[in-house]
């Protein structure tokens, strides 16, 4: 089972994001970007291609753990970028920033969930934790600098970030063939 943890925005904050996205959602269709779900965004903290179900409640509970060791965070969903760069993008992101320790704390958090997957006995991948929200991707490398200078200028309302979710990620499911994600688990952050 392809499975991952994650930190997801406020729905106020998927919801601001998505309304001011969404006056712009055709001319990025024609632009070439295939919008993700805004239902579905969220900060990917560890992913794994294949898991076991029967690894599944150890992943959960080694999750649990990492994710007691941090404290709630706050912060907000703002700016934007493009992998590998705006000119020969694949994908647009806009990324949190919180406050305060957060930035560290997120990344410490990262860290315990790759080691409770990998603990676990999955294969982790991915080898660079870089916070971001997935908005759209495109099926060929291009142009998306105009699209970073729009998300530049977005800021999101402020939230609190309380829980490390692990979802499974079940390809050709979702609406159009993209993939359906199932909640496996909301696990609180400090315990």
């Amino acid at each position: 089972m392809r499975v991952f943890a994650a930190l997801v925005p406020p729905v106020a904050a998927r919801e601001d994001l998505a309304d001011f996205l969404a006056p712009r959602w055709e001319a990025g269709r024609a632009d070439g970007l295939r919008w993700s779900d805004p239902e579905q965004w969220h900060v990917t903290l560890a992913f794994a291609a294949d898991v076991d179900d029967w690894r599944l409640e150890e992943v959960e509970e080694r999750l649990a753990a990492a994710a007691s060791r941090s404290a709630p965070m706050v912060g907000r969903v703002t700016g934007g970028g493009a992998f590998p760069d705006p000119v020969r993008a694949k994908v647009l992101w806009s990324g949190p920033a919180l406050e305060g320790e957060g930035p560290e704390a997120l990344e410490r958090l990262a860290v315990g969930a790759r080691t409770a997957l990998a603990t676990a006995g999955a294969e982790v991948d991915g080898a660079r934790f870089r916070p971001h929200l997935t908005l759209a991707r495109r099926n060929r490398p291009g142009r998306v600098d105009d699209w970073v200078r729009l998300l530049d200028g977005y800021r999101g309302p402020v939230g609190a970030y309380e829980h490390l979710t692990l979802v499974a990620s079940h390809l050709g499911e979702g609406p159009r063939g993209r993939p359906r994600h199932e909640v496996l688990a909301e696990l609180p952050l400090g315990g």
